[in-house]
Parts: C-alpha cells; structure tokens; sequence
C-alpha cells in the first residue's frame, strides 16, 4: 500500500519555511510517497510543488466548496466547504504528518494528530508536544524519520 503523508504548515509562511517545505516535498515524492495538504499556499503550495516535481500523487484537502481556490500543483483537489473543519478531514486520509513551521491553524492540526496517534515529524515546528512529537532540523532527517516509523509501524 502506498503511504500517504500530510505537510502541514502556514499559508504566510515566507522563503525560509517554503524553501524547506519544497525540499521535504521532492524529497517525499522521491520516497514514493502520496503528498496530502490544505491546498492552498505557502508551505503547503511548496510542499506540493516539490512532490509533484518528483513525480508524486498530490492531494489538497480545500476548505472552500470550489476546486478551483487549489493551488497548481494539486493534482486532486477535494472541496470540503466545511472551512477549518477541513484540518480533521486531512489528518484522518493520512498515515503519517509533516508539521513545517507555526501558525494556529497548523496547531491545530498537530493536536488532531497527537489526540488520532498518528506519527508526527515537526520541523521548525511547535515544540514541546511531548513523546509522540518526533522533531527533526533538516527536510532529509525529517523525511528519514517518516520512512523509519512507516518501516516500524502497521504499513510495513
């Protein structure tokens, strides 16, 4: 089965976080990964960007009821209309999540995924989640992190 991946990060995200979201999304993409995000920009345009660029499936869960609010570098937009609400939707299509950078839409995301169980890689994320949060300070160790627990976990 192939395994699926959600970047989670801010839409105002700047160079910085875009340039390490597009690395880790080319270097999912290039693990064979499906890049799941928000769709919309920012991190999650990026990442996406990156993952297609290597040939990866790749996924916007939108909060709006058009397709056409995606970003280009969704290949299959989801219109959820249902806003935020949309954050829960993400997580739970997903094996594993990529938190990059901060905002509180991203927390939120980070708390759906603690309160689910599902793995959880933070880079220059919010810190101090506790045991289950994995924190890794390159896009490559952060992907290695997800590849090891997908090896370790129920996908393997």
């Amino acid at each position: 089965m192939t395994r699926r991946v959600a970047v989670i990060g801010p839409s105002n995200s700047g160079a910085h976080l875009d340039a390490l979201a597009y690395e880790a999304g080319k270097l999912l993409g290039q693990a064979g990964w499906l890049v799941y995000t928000g769709g919309l920009g920012g991190v999650m345009e990026a990442a996406l960007k990156g993952a297609r660029e290597a040939g990866a499936l790749t996924v916007g869960v939108l909060p709006g009821a058009d397709a056409s609010e995606a970003n280009p570098h969704v290949a299959v937009p989801l219109a959820t209309g249902m806003g935020e609400a949309r954050n829960i939707i993400l997580i739970r299509s997903v094996d594993a999540v990529l938190a990059i950078g901060k905002g509180y839409g991203t927390l939120s995301e980070i708390g759906f995924t603690l309160r689910v169980g599902k793995p959880l890689v933070l880079l220059e994320s919010w810190d101090g989640l506790g045991p289950d949060a994995q924190i890794a300070s390159t896009p490559d160790e952060a992907v290695n992190l997800l590849t090891q627990v997908a090896s370790a976990d129920r996908w393997a």
